[in-house]
């Protein structure tokens, strides 16, 4: 994989009559057009997002960069369907997923979607083997899931040993390091198999060294599994890693050159 960056989104008109035609490209899997979101503090209106027009480039990874109340997580959580923008559009191939209810948005989420986080999310009363099989639980109800366990069982094990966390299946997190809990979250996120990775900091709870080889878990999964991955980070040198970077400055999306970063 290589360090090149790219622009990945030309400038899109507000009208809709001049919009370009939306269905995504071949090489493209997620798109926005004038995303636009705010928070409220009491009656204060505090803007985040001022019209992100986006395109994500299937089989690479993205890095979203910016300073510290930039944009870049509720940018990610309008992608993952956690949150549903103020105005503007979210595409998903060649659907538009922003105004789904929230069932088939939990759906899609569950399904199509994949997603890491900071603080990992793990639950403290199960396993290593149970944390990764919860979404498989959730989305198949229990006498389902129960007739299907043993396939998915296999699928867990394999997944952590793809982590490389075999060892560990029936740790439960206060027996596991940093880390160890990111890369379990990692297999988590793949249990159904999705095709979209989103990751918000998935190394900065982490020093250095476990740093390093949470990025090259990533890595390998986009390489050899073909996922697609968008990950937010503070961290020049991870982003450095990514093909693509895009930077949020003022809720907008700006072109990263080359040997910005660095600067």
């Amino acid at each position: 994989m290589g360090n090149s960056v790219k622009q990945i989104s030309e400038p899109v008109s507000n009208n809709k009559s001049q919009r370009p035609n939306l269905r995504l490209t071949k090489n493209e899997i997620l798109s926005t057009v004038n995303l636009h979101k705010s928070y409220y503090k009491g009656k204060i209106e505090v803007p985040v997002l001022r019209g992100v027009d986006l395109a994500i480039a299937e089989g690479q990874i993205t890095s979203i960069v910016g300073q510290s109340g930039s944009g870049k997580s509720t940018l990610l959580h309008l992608l993952g369907t956690l949150d549903a923008p103020d105005t503007g559009e979210i595409w998903f191939r060649e659907s538009r997923v922003d105004q789904l209810s929230h069932r088939k948005r939990d759906r899609m989420r569950n399904r199509d979607i994949g997603m890491i986080f900071q603080f990992y999310h793990l639950l403290p009363e199960l396993t290593t083997l149970e944390n990764i099989l919860v979404p498989r639980m959730i989305e198949n109800g229990f006498f389902s899931y129960w007739r299907q366990k043993k396939q998915y069982v296999e699928r867990a094990k394999k997944l952590l040993d793809l982590v490389g966390m075999s060892h560990r299946l029936t740790h439960r997190p206060n027996q596991l390091s940093g880390g160890e809990m990111q890369r379990t979250a990692i297999a988590r996120a793949l249990i159904s198999e999705p095709s979209l990775l989103l990751a918000d900091e998935p190394t900065g709870n982490l020093d250095r060294k476990n740093g390093d080889g949470i990025m090259a878990t990533l890595e390998r999964l986009n390489r050899e599994e073909g996922i697609t991955i968008v990950m937010v980070t503070h961290d020049d040198s991870v982003a450095k890693r990514s093909d693509t970077i895009v930077r949020l400055v003022e809720g907008k999306v700006h072109e990263v050159e080359p040997g910005e970063l660095s600067r």
